[in-house]
């Protein structure tokens, strides 16, 4: 019995030993399964993040659209001096005699524009946001609240506004008067929209993938306003995503609004 018996306990201290090591090995190799999971998610975001391009289409035919991208105090007398000017996020370009065209495209009846506003509402300001047609005819205006702190804001067409028609350019503004007697020009921004169809391949492309490939698509057609709001979006959903704020901030810098890239998106509720 004695002999039979050390066999027997050499087994079950063996079994037991491959047991206690399988159990505290599983942990272990569980971690790095799990935090692979999220690497491939972060070096996926990063992937995209330094592939998309913003393609600016050419500009449209015809006398050029003109305006202005940034408007402060230093043109304006009645506004108090900031660090940044009012600055509206839209792609620009300059000829060759200094004249700057502020253009960019959508696909929507009523997109939604951005502007990074340096002015609160402890400010006595009156702002005011325009869209003509390209008969200059006036089609829709807005008065807006300025915000609690300096920041980059939405303004959004509402579905009480005309529709966008295809092909047809339309000139907007954003006005802030800083005078309350109007003696000193306002400061503002402006520049010109036009809505555009895609190809049906790209629509159909569009209706089934996520977001974020969404911004690709949008941003490599060269469709401003859609890949503009998306990314904004998803940074307002995912504030410490790094990989969203690298691609906020390339998307900014190709279009030379490398400073504005820093500032907060703020909420588009009051």
């Amino acid at each position: 019995m004695k002999s039979n018996s050390q066999p027997i306990k050499l087994f079950l201290v063996v079994a037991f030993s491959c047991t206690s090591l399988l159990v505290s090995l599983i942990p272990v190799l569980a971690k790095p399964t799990l935090g692979s999971l999220l690497r491939n998610r972060s070096n996926h975001k990063t992937t995209l993040a330094q592939a998309t391009t913003f393609n600016q289409p050419s500009l449209p035919p015809g006398p050029p659209p003109g305006g202005r991208v940034r408007g402060g105090a230093k043109r304006s007398g009645g506004c108090k001096p900031t660090k940044l000017d009012l600055t509206a996020l839209v792609p620009f370009s300059k000829q060759a005699d200094s004249v700057i065209n502020v253009w960019g495209q959508t696909t929507l009846e009523r997109p939604s524009w951005f502007f990074y506003v340096p002015y609160t509402k402890n400010l006595p300001y009156a702002v005011k946001f325009e869209l003509q047609d390209q008969d200059s005819n006036k089609i829709y205006q807005k008065a807006i609240a300025l915000p609690d702190k300096p920041g980059v804001i939405r303004v959004s067409l509402p579905t009480t506004a005309p529709a966008l028609a295809v092909d047809k350019q339309y000139h907007w503004y954003l006005t802030i008067n800083c005078d309350k007697e109007e003696n000193s020009p306002p400061a503002f921004v402006d520049g010109v929209i036009q809505r555009v169809e895609l190809n049906p391949a790209t629509v159909k492309e569009l209706g089934m993938t996520e977001p974020l490939k969404r911004y690709a698509i949008y941003a490599q057609k060269g469709i401003w306003y859609e890949a503009l709001t998306i990314l904004a979006q998803l940074r307002q959903k995912n504030p410490q995503d790094a990989a969203l704020q690298t691609e906020w901030r390339n998307l900014l810098s190709s279009i030379h609004l490398d400073d504005i890239a820093a500032e907060p998106i703020l909420s588009d509720k009051p």
